[in-house]
């Protein structure tokens, strides 16, 4: 629920877009922009009016197993999909709301069709010649939106599952990179490791 209203993925949105002329329906997403490390990763897919959506929604309603399945699908039938990333280097330097619509840029300039409308989940693409339509709660609402929130967070959590093998001690193959209070913990006797946010609260030298 969201103000009193439901939040039910369907592809409104796009059938919407098909009747107002738009062939390359994209949506865009993100994961990872509250996290204490690793990257922003954004993607954007172009799903196509004969996909068959069944079971696609928002990433934070699935399971891992759903996840990993539905972005398999999505991957395989999907017109067009790409992943763009910020990396913590890049949030330190720029802040995160612009390096997250940096990774956005980067997933919507990575597809191979190019899009003629952008459905983001809540934000708009800065430097993207398309029009674009932000949906608050995007990612709940909009088939496209939800397909890209489930392939970034897959691409997301596999580069964690990497970096907890090169970088031990943070548990990140189950925190994923957020503030657990395990990760928290592990902050405080190791200190941030290279792929933390130095710019974030919980990675700061004065919190230890």
């Amino acid at each position: 629920m969201h103000r009193g209203r439901e939040l039910r993925c369907t592809a409104a949105f796009e059938e919407e877009a098909r009747a107002r002329g738009f062939a390359a329906v994209a949506g865009v997403d993100e994961v990872g922009r509250g996290a204490l490390c690793g990257p922003v990763v954004a993607a954007a897919v172009i799903l196509g009016a004969g996909f068959h959506s069944e079971g696609v929604d928002d990433s934070k309603r699935l399971t891992h197993r759903q996840r990993e399945r539905l972005a398999e699908r999505i991957r395989h039938d999907a017109c067009a999909w790409a992943i763009g990333a910020a990396g913590p280097e890049e949030i330190d330097r720029i802040n995160i709301l612009r390096a997250t619509q940096l990774a956005m840029r980067r997933a919507v300039e990575g597809l191979v069709l190019a899009p003629d409308l952008l459905l983001v989940d809540a934000l708009t693409v800065p430097g993207v010649a398309v029009e674009q339509q932000p949906i608050v709660k995007g990612d709940a609402l909009s088939i496209s939106i939800a397909a890209a929130s489930i392939v970034a967070k897959v691409a997301r959590d596999e580069m964690m599952e990497e970096w907890d093998r090169r970088y031990p001690g943070y548990d990140l193959a189950r925190n994923m990179g957020y503030g657990s209070r395990d990760h928290r913990e592990a902050l405080r006797r190791l200190g941030p490791s290279v792929i933390h946010r130095r710019s974030f609260q919980g990675t700061q030298a004065w919190l230890f």
